[in-house]
């Protein structure tokens, strides 16, 4: 082994080489609103939404909201998330 050195890494004295002044805080890439990925839960909000309206299935109504609920709770731009969950909703 060598002199000096314990077993605690980094606490190990003044051989840490990292560099705290060069370091970054981290932050997200800008997208805009076309790069999203597909609100999935909205979809499916719509599709059984209008299934049930259209054929009277109570199921797919309460799955409709269930979904919706789902895409409320993820929700990353709320401007246009609002349109399109109140667009669900109608």
């Amino acid at each position: 082994m060598k002199e000096g050195s314990s077993g605690g890494g980094a606490a190990a004295g003044g051989n840490d080489p990292r560099q705290p002044s060069t370091a970054k805080p981290y932050a997200p890439p800008k997208l805009s609103p076309q790069d999203l990925p597909i609100d999935y839960a909205g979809f499916l909000a719509v599709v059984f939404g209008v299934v049930g309206v259209m054929l009277r299935y109570k199921v797919c109504s309460w799955i409709a909201i269930i979904f919706c609920a789902q895409s409320l709770a993820n929700m990353k731009n709320f401007e246009n998330d609002l349109k399109q969950l109140s667009m669900a909703f109608m």
